[in-house]
């Protein structure tokens, strides 16, 4: 039987490491910038690191933010917030925070991949941690915003000076994510967790599948955009009633024929097959052959979305939103 899980909230963290102690994030993307943003309306002084020409610059000025070079922003301060993206971090890492950050410093990374996988490394004498809010930046900010919080799961991956654990759950307070709950793991488990949710449902399984659907319904003659209705918009509802009360809770809240159409049909839909590549997506992301594989492949997101887009699906979403808002065609 698995341990229970140590969840810590406001209460139980104390926000002493974080006092008198100033925060450089670097990077100001959709994390960086909620994440700064959360930090300063907790009292903490933030310096954002940015390389000359960064696309950022603008919207962190707009801020009130103080900018320097991320090795200079580095340098300054004890916390250093890694917030750029996975795919640069080793780069980012190597060149702007490991030459110059303090000994007795804490680096922060908001995902275990990258540390996990072997793909940054910083010099001794330093702590390693992990603090990753469960959901996207927007989100972070306006429950921040709200008087709520996001769930955030911490770890240590090096306890350099003693302190790196309550240091972490000083960082996560500050986000706003103990008024929720933070979540005590380890770099492993939430790198592994992160890529196989994103792969198998989320990101990957989710959007296949209501695609395929969409595809279904248009192929056998019925509209685009009540196609897009009902495959696509209307996932909003059911993650909603799951979000807010489980499975089990969701379905005692929907419809006799949705209950039985699901607990008859959804067996079907992800059967034998679709449970055995659901473990090969596993194992790859475990075995660390996903994180080499897409080091080797990735050529940019553009080369990716362009892939991925579905014309007819877009164009039916357009016409709903069109027909929303009595929008009249030009």
């Amino acid at each position: 039987m698995n341990p229970p899980l140590k969840v810590y909230h406001d209460d139980d963290i104390s926000p002493a490491p974080l006092e008198d102690a100033g925060v450089a994030v670097i990077g100001y993307g959709s994390q960086g910038r909620a994440q700064a943003l959360n930090l300063r309306d907790s009292g903490v002084a933030v310096t954002v690191g940015l390389r000359p020409g960064s696309p950022s610059r603008a919207r962190a000025e707009e801020d009130g933010f103080t900018l320097l070079e991320p090795g200079a922003a580095v340098e300054e301060t004890p916390f250093v917030a890694v917030l750029v993206p996975d795919e640069v971090q080793g780069e980012v890492v190597a060149q702007e925070v490991t030459p110059h950050v303090k000994r007795g410093a804490v680096v922060v990374f908001a995902h275990g991949g990258p540390v996990h996988f072997g793909e940054v490394a910083l010099p001794e004498g330093v702590d390693v941690a992990l603090v990753a809010p469960m959901g996207p930046g927007r989100l972070l900010r306006e429950y921040y915003v709200a008087g709520h919080g996001l769930n955030a799961k911490a770890a240590v991956a090096r306890d350099a000076t003693g302190g790196a654990w309550p240091r972490a759950l000083a960082y996560a307070r500050a986000l706003g994510c103990g008024r929720a709950g933070v979540i005590a793991t380890t770099f492993a488990e939430e790198a592994k967790l992160d890529l196989f949710s994103e792969q198998a449902v989320l990101c990957g399984g989710l959007p296949a599948l209501a695609e395929a659907a969409f595809e279904t319904l248009v192929a056998a003659g019925y509209p685009p955009v009540l196609a897009y209705i009902e495959c696509v918009r209307e996932i909003k509802y059911v993650a909603d009633l799951t979000y807010e009360h489980g499975l089990d809770g969701m379905r005692r809240r929907i419809s006799s024929t949705a209950l039985y159409g699901g607990a008859t049909r959804g067996p079907k839909v992800v059967g034998a097959e679709a449970k055995k590549t659901l473990k090969e997506i596993l194992g790859a992301v475990e075995d660390g052959s996903f994180v080499a594989e897409m080091r080797a492949k990735f050529g940019g997101r553009e080369e990716f979305l362009a892939a991925a887009r579905n014309d007819r699906l877009e164009a039916a979403r357009e016409e709903f939103e069109r027909i929303i808002r009595r929008v009249p065609r030009e």
